[in-house]
């Protein structure tokens, strides 16, 4: 396989919660960056909760890291003037790539409302990012020519089985991903699924309506059972009981053996199917999504000889 045809391999990192997670966190990173990753998201808490944290992060990793660091933003509770500082505080520490998001509520069950000045939609997100980078460049030729070397990239969300969030069917999302598109997203990340006809079947619905940009596969690794439900808690997307009951019922070392093994097989077949690569969700553990990536194969050399 040559590199042109290598699927990409992403990861998700939050922001450490406290400055006591910090240095672990650090090192995952370190062990991730040695997996050779096409890039690796940070999210972005609800209001803006981790808007310090998330810009500090990002920034290092970009002094620090060879990673490309994607920096997730929502529409939650937020105007469109707040979005634009926040922006250019992202633009002015180097980033050049974002994950555009309608965004969950503040608090479970809060239910979503848009700011009064604020944006209702990832497509209109979408597009203030595009305009806004357009006004920077116009502005300055330097930014103009740095534009053209390094283009903005922006990422949006996609969902295999509709949005629980929105209350929206997987026809209502394909509609969004059509409008995030026209806005001018570049690719999307599916939120995670259990089953590769859950992804294959979205890609060929979103295929047929138009949906030209890449589709990539959101994963979690399923080797915590009570991360799973509480993720199925946040989502509205169920764990197959199976799966369940088959990581409940084994000892620590069987049930990462199994939730890897399991993950490894649906990385395979989504692979198989099509997918331009795969996004493992890793909750800031390296362990778990590089194990699935070896036994995916799809880890470099030189990164399993440190496993």
């Amino acid at each position: 396989m040559t590199a042109v045809d290598r699927p990409t391999v992403s990861f998700e990192l939050f922001p450490p919660r406290d400055p006591h997670s910090a240095p672990r966190l650090w090192e995952t990173v370190r062990r991730l960056e040695a997996a050779e990753p096409d890039f690796v998201s940070v999210t972005y808490g609800a209001s803006g909760s981790t808007r310090r944290t998330t810009r500090t992060l990002v920034a290092r990793m970009l002094r620090e890291t060879s990673l490309t660091p994607i920096a997730h933003l929502t529409c939650v509770a937020t105007s469109r003037e707040e979005i634009r500082v926040v922006v250019g505080e992202f633009l002015d520490a180097g980033v050049r790539s974002f994950l555009a998001l309608r965004g969950d509520p503040p608090a479970p069950g809060a239910g979503w409302h848009a700011h009064p000045e604020g944006l209702r939609t990832a497509a209109e997100l979408v597009t203030l990012l595009r305009q806004i980078e357009a006004r920077r460049c116009a502005q300055s030729p330097s930014q103009a020519v740095r534009a053209t070397v390094h283009p903005l990239s922006i990422a949006v969300a996609a969902f295999p089985r509709g949005n629980h969030g929105a209350g929206s069917t997987r026809e209502e999302d394909i509609q969004a991903l059509l409008d995030k598109q026209a806005a001018g997203a570049n690719f999307a990340i599916t939120q995670v699924f259990y089953d590769a006809p859950s992804y294959l079947e979205l890609v060929a619905a979103a295929r047929a309506a138009g949906v030209s940009i890449p589709i990539v596969p959101g994963i979690i690794p399923t080797t915590d059972p009570a991360r799973l439900v509480r993720v199925a808690e946040l989502t509205g997307v169920p764990v197959p009981s199976e799966l369940l009951a088959a990581l409940d019922t084994a000892d620590a070392a069987t049930r990462h053996a199994t939730g890897v093994r399991r993950t490894a097989q649906l990385v395979e077949a989504v692979l198989a199917g099509g997918a331009p690569g795969v996004h493992l969700y890793t909750f800031n553990r390296h362990e778990a999504a590089l194990d699935v990536l070896d036994a995916a194969g799809l880890l470099p050399t030189t990164t399993k000889e440190l496993l």
